[in-house]
């Protein structure tokens, strides 16, 4: 290397081992922010004087503006960040923040493959549940005999209440399912002289109840619609994406471009998978087309613990020439909610390079040394990998944590690992601002609908209007019908018209109070139908403590784990 680069390595390696008041963040962006002419040094110690030509054709690469994404680096800002690649992190943030990186930059320098480890341990790689309550109906409601009530509150909206007696147990057991949530409570019969009715027992889970009725629900499928609101969020079925970044690759387009895999990436792909042929594939497909070939000819799918994961892997997806966006790998991978960026080479990854209004946390994996022999290799691939993690701010900490280093020189202790982070990154990443929201909107919409039904089915049975041309309303089929939880129903709702993701934030305030908005009409967009979604009501104000009661909140968007 020359002079330049040697005086880059040297400053950056002092920073990594000498104290200072600034971070290491702030001087490994200092680098990037360097002058780039070819007459003085690359790094000049004795300079305070930054400029910020890099950052400048960063931000316009990562523009939401087509056009400006796709301008390249210029050769001597690129060639600078390359020659300083190997003593960089995986991952960069953006120079505007918004995304939080495991482990931090300061702990960079004290990264090395013959580092003590500690946190690599398999039993601890616990999996978040999506929403650990979503069952309580059908374990303790369905197989004993229960009543269900129907009501609409002047300001909770749709209410449905479910009223199991669990004798043996001398319990009253309660569900009350609302817009923003369901409130489950465990009471003992001894608290009452006489079992309280429908309105009471929602009142103590909700004070702010006022209806002064219930209506009793007498559909006898009734059960099953139940069931299928209270565990529409519930998926055994995961999709990842997989981005493989080569050396010196630093745009979107760099690396949905590459359409070869090299030993080593395939490699890594076994330690996810297996290779599977996608014509005639009958296993969870994750959207990619299993009967005409216009997704790829095979893909990596593996099974992990009653959970079916497909991966969306960008040498495997479509590539179409003289597309530099290329459209066909990014309508898959770029509405992935989560990815894996394996790297060769050292070319950091940038935070937000992969334009996205979806994905929210990548995992970035590097071999930093090959195994010690074919006979040493394990099968799928030997070697030494590092991990790094990041996610938009707004995405919540989620296990398993990164062993200390987060070095793995296992494959077996590395896919458990990526497996279940990957697993709980997804769960984290629906408490994000503009998940929860939307995911909201989706209950709201499909209670409503429910409740409508149980009322209108219930009034049949009990001798009221004839409905034999009453079809399950819009919101169930969505429920009953739909194979991919909510965040079918969320792409389906983001694509309505041409309406921008901005548009389909929160509802406009008053006062605080919550304006109504209009509704998105339904389309049809890649063969899905797209449902009709409403605003959200006022927030559910707080419940009170009952004391001795049993009152948790249940499937609630902002706090479910």
């Amino acid at each position: 290397m020359n002079g330049k680069g040697d005086g880059c390595i040297a400053m950056l390696c002092h920073s990594t081992c000498c104290s200072g008041p600034e971070p290491l963040e702030h001087r490994i962006l200092d680098i990037l922010d360097s002058p780039t002419s070819e007459t003085k040094p690359l790094l000049s110690a004795g300079s305070n004087q930054k400029v910020t030509e890099l950052f400048e054709v960063i931000e316009k690469l990562q523009s939401s503006r087509l056009d400006e994404q796709r301008c390249e680096f210029p050769l001597p800002l690129r060639s600078q960040l390359l020659k300083i690649g190997r003593d960089l992190p995986l991952i960069l943030p953006p120079k505007l923040g918004g995304y939080w990186i495991d482990p931090p930059l300061q702990k960079f320098a004290e990264i090395s493959p013959t580092s003590s480890h500690y946190g690599l341990d398999p039993e601890t790689y616990d999996i978040m549940e999506r929403d650990s309550e979503a069952t309580y109906y059908q374990e303790f409601f369905r197989s004993r005999y229960h009543h269900s009530f129907t009501a609409v509150d002047p300001s909770l909206g749709p209410l449905l209440l479910s009223v199991c007696l669990e004798e043996e147990e001398k319990r009253l057991r309660v569900i009350l399912r609302m817009r923003e949530c369901s409130m489950h409570g465990v009471f003992s019969v001894s608290l009452f002289p006489n079992i309280p009715s429908a309105v009471e027992l929602a009142k103590m889970l909700c004070d702010s109840v006022t209806v002064p009725r219930f209506d009793v629900v007498s559909y006898l499928k009734a059960p099953d619609l139940i069931t299928a609101f209270d565990e529409h969020r519930v998926s055994p079925n995961f999709k990842f994406g997989v981005l493989y970044q080569r050396a010196g690759q630093l745009t979107e387009e760099d690396i949905l471009c590459n359409n070869e895999e090299s030993e080593e990436f395939q490699e890594f792909l076994s330690i996810l998978g297996d290779t599977v042929t996608l014509q005639g594939f009958t296993g969870f497909r994750g959207g990619l087309d299993v009967c005409h070939g216009q997704t790829g000819s095979d893909a990596v799918f593996t099974s992990f613990h009653s959970r079916e994961i497909m991966f969306h892997v960008s040498t495997k997806l479509p590539f179409t020439e003289g597309d530099t966006q290329q459209l066909q790998r990014k309508r898959h991978i770029g509405n992935d909610i989560v990815a894996v960026v394996y790297q060769e080479g050292h070319t950091p990854f940038l935070s937000d390079v992969i334009g996205s209004h979806f994905l929210h946390c990548f995992l970035v994996v590097r071999r930093v040394r090959k195994g010690v022999g074919d006979e040493g290799e394990e099968a799928g691939g030997g070697g030494v990998f590092q991990v790094s993690v990041t996610a938009r701010e707004d995405v919540p900490p989620f296990g398993p944590s990164l062993p200390d280093p987060p070095i793995f020189t296992e494959s077996s202790l590395l896919r458990e690992f990526l497996l279940t982070k990957l697993i709980n990154a997804e769960i984290s990443c629906y408490k994000a601002e503009r998940f929860s929201r939307l995911e909201l909107r989706t209950r709201s919409s499909l209670l409503e609908g429910l409740q409508a039904e149980l009322s209108t089915r219930s009034q049949c049975m009990m001798g009221g209007s004839p409905v034999s041309t009453l079809s399950t309303s819009e919101g169930m089929r969505g429920v009953t019908e739909g194979s991919g939880g909510f965040i079918e129903n969320f792409k389906r709702a983001i694509r309505v018209r041409s309406n921008s993701f901005d548009t389909l934030g929160g509802p406009r305030k008053m006062g605080g109070v919550p304006l109504p908005q209009k509704p998105k009409a339904a389309t049809e967009r890649d063969g899905e139908s797209e449902l009709a979604y409403k605003p959200p009501e006022p927030s559910f104000p707080p419940t009170d403590n009952l004391g001795s009661t049993e009152v948790k909140d249940h499937s609630s968007p902002q706090d479910n784990t």
